[in-house]
């Protein structure tokens, strides 16, 4: 993990430099695994992020701090009751362990000063945080771990708090260097791992970065020696003087550190970030919102994809018996054969040969009766087999049509959740999908007469042109059908789930590539958002029209053209929006 005790040693000198004095202003428990802190004092407020998530526990300052629930829970509701208020004056980290405490002078019940700690355990999946008392006793935590989790360490209400059991290793702020390059040489000797794997069993505190950068420069830069490289480390993290950096790997944060890693060589692009608490919010931010939405989506995509099997299952039965009736075409012609030879057939034969007399050739035809029924009342057997086939025929094909389209509908709000960047546009779609019938439970946010509608996703591409995008197919209705002027123009993938894109803009502003940059746009928010060469069709928003009863966001329409594109989401970080500037410009083409 690259949040080591060194790491978080600069993180600990970071707090400590702009909120050690600052007051508790507010506590926000945005999910079961993260709480988020403001804390105020002269100059500013400063919100502390505490994440326990198992792949990117945490604490640092957030310009991204989670959406918090409507009703907070109730281990939040006691950390305000103990913190509200409180002062932070001091912070703690038992050398170089994955440890902070965050010590707060507040007021009991009775008006007394007392000391309560925030402890917080960044240890992967085991992390935890943790509400201690002045008495060192544990008043709450986030897990909690009783015997049958844990034999060696419990973390429960008024159990005295115990640090996470100690490994057997060296610490650079204790230890000597000579002592760690001597146990170091001592387990090359004894074993065939790599100097890396060495160095992480024998030094607190560093992760793997670390320890391939110390092994890499000892062998590139073997004049220097061990012993130096180690020296030049411990004052690093003795004088919080390291420099945060992030490693990307073809655009994707793959690593960080307190120090500019050079064992790399070029083959990773390595970013240098203002502040430690800037890093890991650029390192984590995508990586967090997608776990977060994931999670608030498992049961309605679960609840999606059964209505999903359900229809197609439904389908498969309804065609199967399509093909059976479609099988019961030559009734009518048995009826009209058996009708015109009555004269010819006999009572009580099982089995009649008559000539097909709608062929030229008078080809013959073998038809079985019922021997229990005259020839006449096997014929309207015939004739009423034949009409209940045809109306069959008939309603299955139009179920099996209503079933496919609602399908088509289904998939494009399965496409909209997994496009979802934040909880309020999950809110809309659970109301969506709650109206129509498809999930039983209300959802939890209910819009009152306050709660304004999400705007749609807007993007800014010149002075007097802009790209309106619809989240969910209500606002994909109304953005298409009531917000933008007939003759804009508007953008859809072909064949594939994806946002209604209208482009807002003069026709003389318009050229090849502001159309190529829209349609990247409408493909980039629709399915094929990780797909190359993806046709996009443009039309006149007049041309699009909405079919009765049909679901939201369906529309057909005519008279289009169709791009080819890549999405990319380079490019759309690129477009740069401007809030003032969108104002004037939506008077000026909705006026």
């Amino acid at each position: 993990m690259a949040l080591d005790g060194a790491f978080l040693r600069h993180i600990k000198n970071e707090i400590e430099c702009y909120a050690l004095g600052s007051r508790v202003d507010k506590i926000y428990q945005p999910n079961k695994e993260e709480f988020v802190f403001y804390l105020r004092n002269k100059e500013s407020v400063h919100k502390l992020l505490i994440s326990s998530r198992a792949n990117s526990a945490r604490i640092n300052f957030t310009k991204y701090p989670p959406q918090n629930p409507t009703v907070p829970p109730m281990l939040c509701m006691l950390f305000r009751k103990k913190l509200l208020g409180a002062r932070l004056f001091k912070i703690r980290q038992p050398d170089l362990e994955r440890v902070l405490f965050l010590d707060f002078e507040c007021k009991n019940e009775l008006g007394d000063l007392t000391l309560v700690s925030v402890i917080v355990e960044i240890m992967g999946r085991y992390s935890n945080i943790i509400l201690v008392g002045e008495n060192g006793k544990i008043i709450d935590s986030l897990k909690r771990i009783d015997e049958l989790t844990s034999s060696k360490r419990q973390v429960l209400p008024g159990l005295k708090y115990e640090l996470p059991p100690a490994q057997n290793k060296l610490s650079l702020l204790s230890d000597s260097t000579e002592k760690i390059v001597e146990r170091i040489n001592l387990q090359a000797y004894k074993n065939d791992k790599s100097t890396s794997d060495i160095i992480l069993s024998v030094v607190k505190g560093v992760s793997p970065i670390v320890c391939d950068e110390i092994a890499f420069k000892s062998q590139t830069y073997k004049e220097r020696g061990l012993l130096n490289i180690l020296n030049c480390l411990k004052k690093v993290v003795n004088e919080c003087s390291g420099v945060p950096f992030i490693v990307y790997d073809n655009e994707i944060p793959k690593d960080f550190s307190f120090f500019e890693p050079t064992q790399y060589e070029n083959k990773f692009a390595v970013k240098k970030c203002d502040t430690f608490s800037q890093l890991l919010d650029e390192f984590f931010k995508k990586r967090d919102n997608a776990e977060r939405i994931r999670a608030k989506t498992y049961n309605l995509r679960h609840q999606i994809n059964n209505n999903i099997y359900r229809l197609k299952k439904k389908i498969k039965i309804q065609v199967a018996e399509l093909e059976n009736n479609e099988n019961k075409k030559n009734l009518k012609l048995f009826a009209d054969l058996v009708s015109a030879n009555i004269y010819r057939i006999k009572d009580g034969v099982s089995e009649v040969t008559l000539e097909n007399f709608y062929d030229e050739n008078l080809s013959k035809v073998k038809i079985k009766l019922d021997s229990r029924l005259t020839p006449a009342k096997n014929a309207e057997k015939f004739y009423q087999e034949y009409k209940k086939s045809k109306v069959a025929i008939e309603k299955l094909t139009n179920e099996i049509s209503k079933a496919q389209e609602e399908i088509a509908y289904i998939e494009t709000v399965l496409d909209e959740i997994d496009r979802v960047r934040f909880e309020d546009e999950l809110d809309e779609i659970k109301n969506e999908l709650f109206s129509q019938g498809y999930i039983k439970e209300k959802p939890n946010k209910v819009k009152s007469k306050k709660d304004k509608a999400l705007d749609p996703i807007k993007y800014y591409l010149s002075e007097n042109i802009i790209v309106l995008v619809g989240r969910n197919n209500y606002q994909n209705d109304g953005l298409t059908l009531k917000t933008a002027s007939k003759n804009n123009l508007w953008f859809h993938v072909k064949d594939i789930p994806g946002s209604h894109t209208i482009l807002v803009a003069d026709k003389k502003n318009i050229n090849d590539d502001i159309l190529i940059k829209t349609a990247k746009i409408a493909a980039y928010h629709s399915k094929a958002q990780n797909s190359s060469n993806v046709p996009v069709d443009f039309t006149l928003v007049k041309n699009v029209k909405k079919p009765s009863s049909a679901k939201p966001g369906m529309v057909i329409y005519n008279d289009y053209k169709t791009i080819y594109v890549t999405p990319s989401e380079k490019f759309i970080e690129e477009l740069k929006y401007n809030e003032d500037l969108f104002k004037k410009i939506f008077k000026i083409c909705f006026k």
